[in-house]
């Protein structure tokens, strides 16, 4: 059975579930799921992110080596 016919399914059962208490144990168990999937982002994080993979996709990137090599001659300047 794939992913959509058991979502189908569960979905048609739960239409003839009346029990309150049930349906919200139910949810609860839904949204612990999905939030262990999801993490929400501002709209600043998402403009970052995309920024990033720009910088990533134009080769505009440092290795963490390098990184630290630069903070550390950087740190003995000052």
């Amino acid at each position: 059975m794939s992913t959509t016919e058991l979502k189908h399914i569960i979905t048609e059962q739960l239409m003839h579930i009346n029990d309150i208490s049930f349906l919200n144990k139910i949810k609860e168990i839904i949204e612990s799921k999905l939030s262990e999937e999801l993490y929400p982002l501002s709209n600043y994080q998402k403009e970052r992110v995309k920024a990033a993979r720009q910088e990533l996709n134009n080769q505009q990137t440092i290795s963490n080596n390098d990184l630290h090599k630069e903070v550390n001659q950087w740190l003995s300047e000052k």
